[in-house]
Protein backbone atom coordinates (compact mmCIF):
# COMPACT_ATOMS: atom_id res chain seq x y z
CA UNK A 1 0.00 0.00 0.00
CA UNK A 2 1.23 3.99 -0.92
CA UNK A 3 0.98 5.87 1.87
CA UNK A 4 0.87 9.40 0.81
CA UNK A 5 2.43 12.42 2.51
CA UNK A 6 -0.34 14.25 3.25
CA UNK A 7 -0.78 13.32 7.23
CA UNK A 8 -2.18 15.17 10.16
CA UNK A 9 -1.34 14.32 13.42
CA UNK A 10 -5.05 13.74 15.38
CA UNK A 11 -3.25 13.36 19.01
CA UNK A 12 -0.05 14.59 19.14
CA UNK A 13 3.01 15.56 19.24
CA UNK A 14 1.66 17.13 22.02
CA UNK A 15 -0.93 14.73 24.09
CA UNK A 16 -3.66 16.59 26.00
CA UNK A 17 -4.52 13.45 28.43
CA UNK A 18 -8.24 15.04 29.94
CA UNK A 19 -9.39 13.95 26.10
CA UNK A 20 -8.42 10.33 27.37
CA UNK A 21 -9.83 7.90 29.98
CA UNK A 22 -9.07 4.42 31.71
CA UNK A 23 -11.56 1.98 30.37
CA UNK A 24 -10.27 -1.13 31.78
CA UNK A 25 -11.89 -4.96 33.05
CA UNK A 26 -12.90 -3.56 36.65
CA UNK A 27 -16.38 -2.51 34.84
CA UNK A 28 -16.92 -6.51 34.59
CA UNK A 29 -15.42 -6.63 38.20
CA UNK A 30 -11.66 -6.91 37.28
CA UNK A 31 -8.63 -5.58 38.54
CA UNK A 32 -6.29 -4.66 35.40
CA UNK A 33 -5.00 -1.04 35.22
CA UNK A 34 -4.28 1.37 32.02
CA UNK A 35 -2.68 4.36 32.53
CA UNK A 36 -1.07 7.37 29.65
CA UNK A 37 2.33 8.94 30.53
CA UNK A 38 3.39 12.22 28.48
CA UNK A 39 6.98 11.26 27.07
CA UNK A 40 9.02 13.39 24.46
CA UNK A 41 7.70 11.31 21.67
CA UNK A 42 4.20 11.40 22.67
CA UNK A 43 2.58 9.38 25.06
CA UNK A 44 3.50 6.44 26.84
CA UNK A 45 0.55 3.67 27.42
CA UNK A 46 1.50 1.29 30.47
CA UNK A 47 -0.37 -0.27 33.61
CA UNK A 48 -1.22 -3.58 35.08
CA UNK A 49 -2.96 -6.15 32.90
CA UNK A 50 -4.49 -9.15 35.19
CA UNK A 51 -6.17 -12.07 33.93
CA UNK A 52 -6.20 -14.10 37.06
CA UNK A 53 -10.01 -11.77 38.07
CA UNK A 54 -11.89 -12.78 35.84
CA UNK A 55 -10.72 -16.67 35.00
CA UNK A 56 -8.10 -15.98 32.41
CA UNK A 57 -9.77 -13.14 30.53
CA UNK A 58 -8.56 -9.17 31.11
CA UNK A 59 -8.29 -6.28 29.64
CA UNK A 60 -6.80 -3.05 29.94
CA UNK A 61 -7.29 0.51 28.07
CA UNK A 62 -7.40 3.34 27.06
CA UNK A 63 -10.33 5.75 25.18
CA UNK A 64 -10.86 8.88 24.11
CA UNK A 65 -13.78 11.07 26.14
CA UNK A 66 -16.87 12.92 25.57
CA UNK A 67 -19.87 12.49 23.23
CA UNK A 68 -19.46 15.36 20.79
CA UNK A 69 -16.40 15.50 19.44
CA UNK A 70 -16.65 13.95 16.14
CA UNK A 71 -12.95 13.10 13.35
CA UNK A 72 -13.75 13.38 9.86
CA UNK A 73 -11.06 11.12 8.48
CA UNK A 74 -13.02 10.32 5.12
CA UNK A 75 -10.14 12.03 3.60
CA UNK A 76 -7.89 9.82 4.58
CA UNK A 77 -6.02 6.71 3.73
CA UNK A 78 -5.71 5.28 7.25
CA UNK A 79 -3.89 5.79 10.41
CA UNK A 80 0.02 5.68 11.44
CA UNK A 81 0.78 4.57 14.97
CA UNK A 82 4.41 5.44 16.07
CA UNK A 83 5.65 2.79 18.82
CA UNK A 84 8.30 3.44 20.76
CA UNK A 85 10.69 0.33 21.72
CA UNK A 86 8.20 -1.66 24.16
CA UNK A 87 7.40 -5.49 24.88
CA UNK A 88 6.01 -8.24 22.43
CA UNK A 89 2.66 -8.10 23.70
CA UNK A 90 -0.24 -7.74 21.18
CA UNK A 91 -2.41 -4.62 21.50
CA UNK A 92 -5.47 -3.66 19.40
CA UNK A 93 -6.09 0.12 18.02
CA UNK A 94 -9.96 0.47 17.95
CA UNK A 95 -12.50 3.23 16.30
CA UNK A 96 -16.07 3.70 16.29
CA UNK A 97 -18.65 6.00 14.35
CA UNK A 98 -20.91 5.71 17.33
CA UNK A 99 -21.74 6.31 21.02
CA UNK A 100 -24.81 4.50 22.03
CA UNK A 101 -26.73 5.99 24.78
CA UNK A 102 -26.05 5.18 28.65
CA UNK A 103 -27.31 1.97 30.43
CA UNK A 104 -29.89 3.00 33.12
CA UNK A 105 -26.98 2.39 35.53
CA UNK A 106 -24.92 5.42 33.68
CA UNK A 107 -22.35 3.12 32.39
CA UNK A 108 -22.02 3.00 28.64
CA UNK A 109 -23.47 0.41 26.18
CA UNK A 110 -21.26 -1.72 23.99
CA UNK A 111 -21.02 -0.52 20.47
CA UNK A 112 -19.54 -2.15 17.03
CA UNK A 113 -16.36 -1.18 17.16
CA UNK A 114 -13.65 -1.45 14.48
CA UNK A 115 -10.24 -3.29 15.35
CA UNK A 116 -6.86 -3.64 14.23
CA UNK A 117 -4.27 -5.85 16.34
CA UNK A 118 -0.55 -5.22 16.27
CA UNK A 119 2.85 -6.70 18.12
CA UNK A 120 5.77 -4.21 19.39
CA UNK A 121 8.78 -4.90 19.71
CA UNK A 122 12.01 -4.01 21.53
CA UNK A 123 13.59 -1.76 18.61
CA UNK A 124 9.86 -0.31 18.15
CA UNK A 125 8.40 0.44 15.11
CA UNK A 126 5.50 2.40 12.42
CA UNK A 127 2.23 0.65 12.61
CA UNK A 128 0.68 1.33 9.43
CA UNK A 129 -2.75 0.43 8.63
CA UNK A 130 -5.43 1.18 6.00
CA UNK A 131 -9.56 1.80 6.75
CA UNK A 132 -9.80 -1.89 5.42
CA UNK A 133 -7.34 -3.55 7.73
CA UNK A 134 -10.13 -2.71 10.60
CA UNK A 135 -12.18 -5.47 11.54
CA UNK A 136 -15.89 -5.11 12.81
CA UNK A 137 -16.04 -6.43 16.39
CA UNK A 138 -19.12 -6.54 18.96
CA UNK A 139 -17.64 -7.02 22.35
CA UNK A 140 -14.41 -8.37 21.16
CA UNK A 141 -16.28 -10.86 18.33
CA UNK A 142 -15.87 -10.87 15.00
CA UNK A 143 -18.79 -9.36 13.46
CA UNK A 144 -20.29 -10.93 10.10
CA UNK A 145 -21.88 -8.51 7.41
CA UNK A 146 -21.39 -5.23 9.87
CA UNK A 147 -22.75 -1.79 8.21
CA UNK A 148 -19.68 0.22 6.93
CA UNK A 149 -17.63 2.42 8.86
CA UNK A 150 -18.60 5.47 8.19
CA UNK A 151 -14.87 7.64 8.74
CA UNK A 152 -16.79 11.18 8.11
CA UNK A 153 -18.06 11.12 11.96
CA UNK A 154 -15.64 9.02 13.85
CA UNK A 155 -16.41 9.52 17.74
CA UNK A 156 -13.96 6.93 19.67
CA UNK A 157 -10.49 5.82 19.27
CA UNK A 158 -9.26 3.24 21.87
CA UNK A 159 -5.62 1.63 22.16
CA UNK A 160 -6.23 -2.00 24.85
CA UNK A 161 -4.04 -4.75 25.97
CA UNK A 162 -6.29 -7.71 26.55
CA UNK A 163 -6.12 -11.73 27.37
Amino acid sequence: MDYPTNKQFLFGPDWDLNRWTSSDDRVRGGSSVSNLEPTAEGVRFYGNLDIETLGGAGFASQRTVGDEQTWDLSGYDGVELRIIPSDKNRYTFSLTDEIPPRRPDGREQSALIWEFDFSANEAGREVRLSWKDLKPTYRGKPVEDARPLDLSRIRRFRIMIRR
